[in-house]
């Protein structure tokens, strides 16, 4: 009792707080204080989590900050941070009391001026190198003259009009246009769209497949032909069975499409140039060309001729070249008559001696025989080819017996399991099991009795046990079974209450 006596401590009347009220007081107080802030970082580890909220640790030198940014705010991003990149974040800071630590709640992400750009620019131009997406032996050749060819840009810039100028003064072509945006966020995967869009083009379709794709951009800053330089844009450059043409920029703006593209423009009017040749020209070469054609057949007809007008010369006249056949062909034409009259006498001799051998008496002779020979040789083959039949017919009914009785017996075995499965079930679903565990059924007038009323109305009661039945009596007064006996606590006058008297 004494110590209960013993004054308290100091602070021993301070509010007791509970872990959540803590942590909550915690988060409210660092939200409240750093509700907006800007920090200038280095990205260390990221990680995308399944569910799509991005999480990634913000460092320097001596500290490191948790940063995340939920699904709904990466996805509007400018940028995605990789690991190694200098970066602005502005977001708030929060605290997340199921680990006990405080973190950056990112809402925006810029990079941390151009240099950071150009290392960033760097180290993915190395690890797509790595890769062999730059490689030489990658790039296709430029069709020679596109039938249709694929313009990526925008619709609304001048690119477009300096595009189609230029192929019209050249040689007008077929263009179809995909519009994207040429800057900002939706710069990488619009462009990454429209290069795999014309890919997947049927050749021949309501759409034709285009034979070359130019992409092109006007000239701006590092962070204006940013979107060039994503990954997914170079990826679908480099992995496009369509040749491409980079053109984005003026000639001194490099980006990494220029690498992965198969051909680079300095300018998109120089990749006009480059896609197809000047008309002009090849009319002017085509005729050129004629010309020339048509003057070395010239040439070379009148050096054919002076060459046959030599060579004949030294031919002899036709008619020298015809007398010696003319001679031959008339002494066969004098030969020809005796040697037919010759030949059909010959023919007609060797007629006569094999008309004699073929005499009609003979002929009939040697049918007969034939037939004979016939006539025999199928009676003796007749009973061997019944027999077999027979004997074949005879082991296809014994197949068919034995099969049918096998599936008679099967399913006999069959119908005789169900049965014994049926009784059985009977069996252990019937009451009389119930009976030989102790209980009884009670019947009164004939019918089961399941409750005292029931059994009080019964004229006649009889009991079934597992071995027989046993007869009880009347339910009612005056019967064998005796009267009803009275429950606990119930007053009124019994049988025997005149000699027993009353306790009260």
């Amino acid at each position: 009792m004494s110590d209960l006596l013993e004054p308290a401590g100091p602070g021993a009347n301070a509010h007791e707080f509970t872990v959540s009220e803590l942590s909550g007081k915690i988060r409210r107080l660092i939200e409240g204080e750093f509700g907006h802030v800007r920090v200038r970082a280095e990205v260390g580890r990221v990680v995308l989590a399944r569910s799509g909220h991005l999480y990634f640790d913000l460092k320097d030198d001596r500290a490191v900050l948790s940063a995340v940014s939920w699904k709904g705010q990466a996805a509007r991003l400018a940028i995605r941070p990789e690991e190694g990149m200098e970066v602005i974040a502005t977001g708030r800071m929060t605290a997340f009391a199921g680990q006990s630590k405080y973190q950056l709640v990112v809402e925006a992400l810029e990079l941390a001026g151009e240099g950071a750009l150009m290392a960033l620019l760097e180290r993915r131009r190395k690890a797509l190198a790595a890769e062999g997406l730059f490689a030489p032996e990658r790039k296709k050749k430029l069709p020679w003259l596109p039938e249709v060819i694929g313009v990526v840009t925008s619709p609304s810039g001048a690119v477009i009009r300096d595009i189609l100028h230029r192929l019209r003064d050249r040689f007008p072509r077929r263009v179809l246009i995909w519009p994207v945006a040429v800057q900002g966020k939706a710069c990488a995967p619009e462009v990454a769209r429209a290069i795999r869009g014309f890919n997947a083009l049927a050749p021949g379709g309501a759409i034709p497949r285009p034979d070359l794709i130019i992409v092109a951009r006007g000239g701006g800053s590092v962070e204006d032909l940013w979107g060039f330089n994503e990954e997914e844009v170079v990826r679908a450059a480099a992995e496009s069975a369509v040749p491409l043409i980079s053109a984005v920029g003026h000639e001194t703006d490099t980006t990494l499409i220029d690498l992965a593209a198969d051909m680079r423009a300095p300018t998109p009017t120089a990749a006009a140039e480059l896609a197809v040749p000047v008309r002009t020209e090849l009319l002017a070469r085509v005729e050129e060309q004629g010309a020339r054609l048509s003057r070395a057949m010239s040439r070379e007809i009148g050096q054919r001729r002076q060459r046959l007008g030599d060579l004949s010369r030294a031919l002899p006249r036709p008619a020298t070249l015809l007398e010696g056949a003319a001679q031959r062909l008339d002494r066969a034409a004098e030969r020809l008559g005796a040697a037919l009259r010759a030949t059909a006498q010959r023919k007609r001799l060797r007629l006569g001696e094999l008309s004699a051998v073929l005499r009609s008496r003979a002929m009939h002779r040697r049918l007969a025989e034939a037939r004979a020979r016939l006539e025999e040789r199928a009676a003796r083959l007749q009973p061997a080819l019944l027999s077999r039949d027979m004997a074949r017919r005879g082991r296809e009914l014994e197949r068919q017996e034995a099969r049918l009785s096998a599936a008679a017996r099967l399913g006999l075995e069959q119908r005789r399991q169900k049965m014994e499965a049926l009784a059985r079930m009977l069996q252990g679903l019937g009451y009389t099991e119930t009976l030989r565990r102790g209980y009884a059924v009670v019947r009164g007038d004939g019918r089961i009795v399941t409750g005292v009323e029931a059994a009080r109305s019964a004229r006649e009661l009889e009991i079934e046990f597992a071995d027989g039945r046993l007869p009880a009596g009347r339910a009612g007064g005056g019967g064998t079974g005796g009267a009803p006996s009275r429950r606990k606590g119930e007053r009124g006058a019994g049988p025997d209450e005149g000699a027993q008297g009353r306790l009260f």
